[in-house]
């Protein structure tokens, strides 16, 4: 069948129809009636048309499956199906089956396990089990929901959120369970002593005092006793992510990942100096904006065959906050939130690295944040996503007055962050030079007191490689370079 191709300004309303391939499509055809006949893999169209008559399609499938046993034997069966408190279908979940029978499977992307051929009048039960993936869902985050029901300011809702918040299998919440948590977040950890990295709990279970799920053993099988002749349907679990009491988790090949943008950008300050070979330096770090935010987690990565770290002395962060175990690969892991309702001062040091030089080597230029151990974001008081960098300057600039900062990330593939700062609210132009000296790109900016920055994309510029950007004002002007690569 000839179609032609949608308007980009499809006329309303919008109808859609669905057939199987090779079946005549029609926009009044809203359903398919599935049989027996269909069970598997069944490739179908999904038609769009509009109200002046165009229409297209696309192909996609349906996983038909006979929970119910409809289509097969007559023996007696026992399904159910785990998913998330959220409804989200999890995968990889081998179920046991025990008692006069005894196998197992393992659930895909639906969540859904069935066991045929069982003898009716006998007793048998149902063990879900799933462990590793320690991380997915995790995140600093996490950190600070479970502070704030500790603090008693932000208690978790729901008896689920609680035994996730339970890392350490002791019965209650405590900082021993932010301690634990934070230590696979760091990668100090890669497994969870006393539990497993997913807990099941029976559906259909009350609980009897929802704000303590452990007032008793909650139910962690289904047991079936005197299999009726019509066999058992919704057999089901709430499968419970340990560490995650946001709802992060990807529980399956076909969740949707949550790709959040970032609100704004968290920074870490200090000074950029030029460091000599055999020298050994204190690098002190500061947080103007550590009052708005609730935490922050990232990677604070340097060159290895240019800096040696000897020590990491604590400011705000404590010795806890920091992962240590690729310091010799150049990478040091940071997670950090609010662990009372104390403030702290603005201009504390968040802490002081001390470095070694092995070459003579500019600090900017070699030190970064990125994403190689623990992945950066902060998150604002006000429920923001934001991104974490590093901002250098001189001592003179860190007093307010003008400064260009290195670009990060350094050297970029896709897009990077030019950050600067303006002694008072001018206009500001930004411009990119190839190596030749030659403007591939200018940018104009109404600059604000204090920091500025702008995005730059790789695919708006013509050069590759070595290229430098330029800050200009009335009575200001630097220069700086950056690697554009592949």
């Amino acid at each position: 069948m000839s179609t032609s191709p949608l308007r980009r300004d499809c006329s309303e309303p919008i109808k859609y129809s669905i057939n199987r391939v090779g079946e005549p499509n029609g926009p009044d055809q809203a359903g398919l009636v599935l049989t027996c006949d269909d069970e598997g893999t069944l490739v179908i169209e999904i038609w769009a048309y509009d109200a002046a008559g165009n229409s297209d399609f696309c192909e996609t499938y349906i996983l038909v499956q006979d929970n119910m046993g409809v289509c097969g034997a007559a023996a007696p069966m026992a399904a159910g199906a785990v998913n998330t408190e959220d409804n989200e279908p999890v995968e990889d979940v081998q179920a046991s089956l025990s008692g006069q029978a005894s196998t197992a499977m393992t659930t895909q992307n639906d969540g859904a396990y069935v066991f045929t051929n069982l003898t009716a009048g006998l007793d048998y039960t149902v063990t879900p089990q799933r462990d590793g993936d320690y991380l997915n869902g995790v995140s600093t985050f996490d950190l600070v929901l479970i502070s704030k029901h500790i603090l008693g300011v932000g208690p978790l809702s729901t008896p689920y959120q609680r035994i996730a918040a339970d890392v350490n299998n002791s019965g209650s919440i405590t900082t021993l369970d932010l301690i634990q948590l934070r230590k696979l977040i760091l990668s100090i950890s890669t497994e969870l002593p006393n539990n497993t990295s997913w807990r099941f709990v029976e559906a259909s279970y009350v609980f009897p005092n929802p704000e303590t799920p452990w007032q008793e053993a909650f139910p962690e099988v289904v047991n079936i006793n005197n299999l009726p002749a019509t066999g058992i349907h919704g057999a089901d679990f709430i499968a419970v992510k340990i560490g995650d009491v946001s709802g992060d988790v990807v529980a399956n090949s076909f969740s949707a990942i949550d790709e959040r943008g970032f609100d704004g950008r968290f920074q870490l300050k200090t000074a950029d100096e030029a460091l000599k070979a055999g020298n050994e330096y204190r690098i002190p770090f500061t947080a103007p904006q550590l009052a708005a935010i609730e935490g922050f987690q990232g990677t604070l990565e340097f060159d290895a065959q240019a800096l040696e770290l000897v020590d990491i002395l604590p400011g705000t962060l404590s010795e806890g906050h920091f992962g240590l175990t690729q310091a010799a690969q150049g990478r040091v892991a940071m997670s950090w939130n609010w662990a009372s309702e104390t403030a702290v001062p603005t201009d504390s040091e968040l802490f002081t690295l001390v470095l070694r030089a092995r070459t003579d080597v500019q600090l900017s230029e070699a030190l970064g944040m990125s994403d190689a151990v623990t992945p950066r974001e902060a998150y604002g008081n006000g429920g923001t996503f934001e991104d974490v960098a590093l901002s250098f300057g001189t001592a003179a600039e860190e007093q307010g007055l003008f400064a260009l900062y290195q670009n990060q990330p350094n050297p970029f593939r896709e897009e990077t962050v030019i950050g600067f700062e303006l002694p008072e609210a001018v206009p500001a132009t930004v411009t990119i030079s190839d190596v030749a000296g030659r403007v591939v790109r200018a940018y104009k900016v109404d600059g604000v007191k204090g920091y500025n920055q702008i995005t730059v994309k790789a695919s708006d510029l013509p050069a590759k490689g070595m290229v430098s950007y330029t800050i200009e004002t009335k009575d200001h002007r630097a220069t700086k370079q950056m690697v554009i690569i592949e």
